[in-house]
């Protein structure tokens, strides 16, 4: 099988940041299939990015190197990270974008070289692109880079218990749709409290009629708010971090 290396930036596609990245994988790893998954998240939104790192990485086969650029501190101290683990890798900076690979059990990264040559404003070209076409044609991990015992890491805020029974949480991202994403986990159903309103956890967005709120349990485990057929962020004047509380069935 060809080897895979997958991107995601938050370059966009009106620049040519992303072809520059193509033209070095083209260049030295010409056997790969490139695939894009995304370039659109937001400007610098190093969260958003490992947010959905973890929703993907795992999904791909063994072999796979995962090059992320989302890297608002390009050019300055921060590492450049290559990660192997689960039989899969990943090339990108080290300011927690890689963390769902980080800290997974057997996990081993290493900090790669800046060449000279390299500019202080892309090293998405410069660094992660060499590097995960390296990676891509076979070679070993040990072999780019330098052993890093201390990568940064990155994680999903924790919900805390509150009162009667209650958890209380946060929206930890706001996805295309407009649906918040909370950290919470509800296997027992339940209550939903956020901004002023309270609905019962649903099943699927059409159990509520068009323009109603709907809570429920996305395809990422964790419980999330919507509008059928609307924003739920708009509708509620939310975002990352407004709070979130699980009350449980009533008897």
């Amino acid at each position: 099988m060809r080897p895979i290396i997958t991107l995601l930036t938050d370059f966009g596609t009106a620049d040519g940041y992303v072809a520059e990245l193509k033209g070095v994988l083209a260049s030295s790893a010409p056997d790969a299939v490139v695939m894009d998954l995304s370039h659109d998240i937001p400007p610098q939104d190093v969260e958003m990015a490992r947010l959905a790192v973890a929703r993907y990485w795992r999904r791909f086969p063994a072999g796979t190197v995962h090059l992320v650029v989302v890297d608002p501190g390009v050019g300055s101290s921060r590492a450049a990270l290559a990660v192997q683990s689960d039989e899969r890798f990943l090339v990108g900076p080290d300011n927690g974008v890689l963390s769902p690979s980080l800290l997974a059990s057997g996990s081993r990264a290493v900090s790669l070289p800046v060449p000279a040559s390299a500019t202080a404003t892309f090293h998405g070209r410069d660094v992660f692109a060499p590097a995960a076409a390296l990676l891509a044609a076979g070679a070993p991990i040990d072999s780019v880079g330098a052993v890093c015992s201390d990568p940064v890491l990155r994680r999903t805020p924790e919900a805390r218990r509150g009162e009667n029974g209650s958890v209380i949480g946060e929206v930890i991202a706001i996805d295309r749709f407009g649906n918040a994403i909370s950290n919470l986990i509800a296997p027992r159903g339940g209550r939903i409290e956020i901004a002023g309103r309270i609905m019962q956890i649903s099943r699927t967005y059409a159990d509520a009629p068009v323009g109603e709120l709907v809570a429920l349990t996305g395809s990422s485990g964790f419980v999330e708010i919507a509008q059928r057929d609307g924003s739920a962020a708009h509708a509620l004047q939310i975002a990352r971090g407004t709070p979130v509380v699980l009350r449980p069935p009533r008897a």
